[in-house]
């Protein structure tokens, strides 16, 4: 082995094993670790003052652009000590980003539509970003905030991306920048600075992004028609996401994505999405070990999940480890997928610590509970994932798919300690997919009527397998 790529094995090694957090890890089947991760997550309160658009010149008619009322109510609020940025009922046009800054809150009042201008070219100056995982500077988000500290969004109104105007614009290409072209940059350790994808070379920004900041607020509003990933929270700490609506079909049109983030709380929302309705994420290879950030301590609840791929997602993008994930008392209709936790050889990092309970599904169509270690690469890399200790019971399913149960790990790193207990899978074509599995438990688990034994053997080489997208 050439001594680079020695040193690149060892790198993720010691990311994988090296205690990157100061909380311990939950115990097996220890669901009162909810209760130790909410006391941290602490939404930011804000003085009590209000600081309407419409007093620094918006005029809500859909047509006049209120961009510099915006940043002018914004900069007017932090001089003031913080407080509401308040966006009046009515149709309120901004042809360019909406950076916040620490002590404000961006409150949309019920009747509120904010839609956003479709000229990429007003959305530079670039900002320090993350594209599937990759540092950039890029485009900027609809909405973001930088190293904030007490930051939120709030209210009853709708953001609207109006990527019906901007999508084609944005797609990638040789000529205008690609992912292929920045993950390359991320493989290569080319500095960060020099990643620029402004100006005539893009890739699509996300909905709304809060980047390394701490006491993030999302709560109440709806977004719609994102260009990209609509609530995207990156390197940050304490965030909470509450009762939000996000109705987004465009391609790549994850609902929230927590990416390198901690102490994080999603409950009470409605996602109908184009991709995912939550991924969680922690950077992309190389890139990914150098930031060495977990998404880790994260809780969702009490949510309605409608979205076209899967309703929780971890990967394929968590070369920086995600632990301690629970989630509990959901809802799904007409998802692929109830979890689908996904990495590949190119990725390294370890998926630990998940549990799930309390999940119900209508029809869904893959497979109800999908984890993939081979997931799709595109440089054959050799540091496989490390996916153990997860625990998902309570579950429930009318129809499972092409598979009930569908777990391939890799021969380097097989999938480990599973256990699903408790599930009912009405109708699947098939049970049952285990390849590169050790540890792995069914208790009172029932798929087309039969009860699967405790400790089931893997499938057999020579079957064929059902066809399963990627």
């Amino acid at each position: 082995m050439k001594p680079a790529s020695l040193r690149r094995v060892l790198l993720c090694l010691l990311l994988s094993a090296a205690p990157a957090v100061i909380h311990a890890a939950a115990p097996p089947d220890d669901w009162s670790a909810i209760d130790v991760i909410l006391k941290r997550i602490v939404p930011p309160v804000f003085p009590a003052h209000n600081f309407p658009i419409t007093d620094f010149g918006a005029v809500g008619d859909g047509k006049t652009d209120c961009h510099a009322a915006i940043a002018k109510a914004i900069e007017a609020c932090t001089q003031a000590g913080g407080g509401h940025v308040v966006v009046p009922a009515g149709l309120f046009f901004c042809d360019g980003p909406v950076h916040l800054k620490s002590n404000v809150d961006l409150h949309l009042s019920s009747g509120a539509t904010l839609g956003f201008g479709a000229d990429p070219a007003h959305y530079l100056p670039a900002v320090l970003t993350r594209y599937e995982g990759t540092l950039l500077y890029g485009h900027s988000p609809r909405i973001y905030a930088y190293r904030a500290t007490n930051v939120a969004v709030t209210g009853r109104g709708i953001i609207d991306g109006n990527a019906r105007e901007t999508f084609a614009l944005l797609k990638a290409s040789k000529e205008k920048g690609s992912p292929a072209e920045l993950r390359k940059m991320g493989t290569e350790g080319v500095p960060v600075d020099q990643r620029l994808f402004g100006g005539g070379r893009w890739l699509r920004p996300s909905l709304l992004q809060p980047f390394d900041c701490l006491n993030v607020l999302i709560e109440g509003v709806t977004l719609r028609d994102s260009t990209f990933w609509c609530v995207h929270p990156v390197f940050c700490r304490n965030v909470t996401v509450r009762g939000i609506t996000v109705d987004s079909m465009n391609a790549n049109n994850d609902g929230c994505d927590p990416d390198s983030c901690a102490d994080v709380l999603i409950e009470d929302c409605d996602f109908h999405t184009g991709d995912d309705s939550i991924a969680i994420k922690s950077g992309r290879d190389e890139d990914g070990w150098k930031a060495a950030r977990p998404s880790e301590n994260i809780v969702i609840r009490h949510c309605t999940m409608r979205s076209r791929w899967s309703a929780l997602c971890i990967g394929s993008e968590m070369s920086g480890g995600v632990r301690n994930v629970f989630m509990e008392d959901c809802r799904l209709a007409g998802v692929a997928s109830a979890f689908y936790f996904k990495g590949n050889l190119d990725r390294g990092g370890v998926v630990e610590h998940v549990r799930a309970r309390r999940i119900t599904a209508d029809a869904v169509r893959e497979a109800f509970v999908r984890f993939e270690t081979s997931y799709h690469g595109y440089r054959g890399g050799n540091y496989p994932p490390a996916f153990h200790d997860f625990v998902l019971e309570d579950l429930t399913c009318s129809q499972g798919g092409a598979y009930g149960i569908y777990l391939e790990g890799v021969a380097a790193a097989p999938i480990r300690d599973v256990t699903v207990r408790h599930a009912i899978i009405g109708t699947a074509k098939a049970s049952l997919w285990l390849r590169r599995v050790e540890n792995i438990h069914f208790e009172n688990v029932k798929i087309n009527g039969t009860t699967l034994p405790d400790n089931p053997p893997p499938t057999p080489d020579e079957e064929k397998k059902l066809h399963i997208s990627t």
